[in-house]
């Protein structure tokens, strides 16, 4: 079922998905952008994009990404201070987003007219950690004195495990937590909005390739699966983001997009070929992009 849908794909349908991946490839470089003082479009997108081949294109490559990520940033001329900063920020405006897209998935359901069952509860806990999570990123960015009392209260968590655990017996973690703070103050309090809007625009736009593969592959005369029914199950599959099994959730994300589809309607073969079609036009192109950006970079 799944190759016939593929093939019912028209010319029309095919040009909607490149148009939309294109979009999605040109927002995909203002997250560093909007977090970095002084990085200029071309390089946000080169460091996001080299980061992205490197992490979901190599065993293990997220450290290595992370690394890649500090040596360009640096290498354009950002200070090092300034270079930690952002790469904390703009990987904790990822997590804050796919947190926050679940939320929004259930509302979709809702609005759509149908019960979010299940799905609550995912989007309760989602909601409840991302909430815990954004105050106490505001606690600690507003009071040295509670930056340094959390310090202090990881110390009191941490210490007990050295008994199994040799390394933690003697670690300190207020340095750490009040070097944190400093780092990120300033990029946090003047440009959170910014940042926000970039990772958001970057989700947005995933999904937009997979609406232009799903209408596709159903058909554009047909009536189809509902654009709020559609969101909600890629807004709620996210969260296989979160479960670090393969590199960009590749298998659980998408496991659980195609169950949330067709609960609700679509057909199996409709919404495996736009799930393949979603995840392919969404992960070889920048690949190739992130490897086409780190030769120039690596030359210099």
């Amino acid at each position: 079922m799944c190759s016939s849908d593929l093939q019912n794909m028209g010319i029309a349908a095919a040009i909607a998905i490149v148009v939309a991946v294109l979009v999605y490839l040109a927002v995909y470089g203002f997250p560093f952008m909007a977090a970095t003082p002084g990085l200029h479009y071309w390089q946000g997108q080169q460091v996001n994009q080299a980061a992205f081949a490197i992490s979901n294109g190599v065993p293990a490559g997220g450290a290595v990404g992370l690394a890649v990520q500090y040596g360009m940033l640096t290498s354009y001329g950002i200070t090092p201070a300034i270079t930690t900063s952002s790469i904390a920020v703009v990987g904790l405006w990822s997590v804050f987003v796919t947190l926050g897209f679940p939320i929004l998935g259930v509302g979709a359901l809702v609005l759509a007219g149908v019960s979010g069952g299940a799905y609550v509860a995912v989007a309760l806990i989602g909601l409840g950690v991302l909430l815990a999570a954004i105050l106490l990123l505001v606690l600690v960015v507003r009071s040295e004195s509670l930056a340094r009392k959390l310090g202090e209260l990881g110390n009191k968590i941490v210490h007990p495990l050295g008994r199994w655990i040799k390394k933690l017996a003697d670690i300190d973690l207020v340095p750490s937590i009040l070097n944190f703070r400093t780092s990120i103050y300033g990029i946090v309090t003047k440009r959170w909005g910014v940042i926000t809007l970039a990772q958001c625009g970057v989700f947005i736009t995933q999904f937009l390739i997979l609406y232009m593969a799903l209408r596709g592959v159903e058909g554009w005369g047909n009536s189809g699966t509902p654009l709020l029914i559609a969101f909600g199950a890629f807004a709620i599959s996210q969260v296989g983001l979160m479960i670090p099994i393969t590199p960009g959730g590749v298998g659980t994300v998408d496991a659980f997009m195609i169950a949330i589809l067709t609960s609700f309607g679509t057909s199996d073969g409709a919404a495996t070929a736009a799930d393949l079609v979603w995840r392919a036009a969404s992960f070889v192109p920048q690949i190739c992009i992130g490897v086409i950006a780190l030769i120039p970079w690596y030359r210099q």
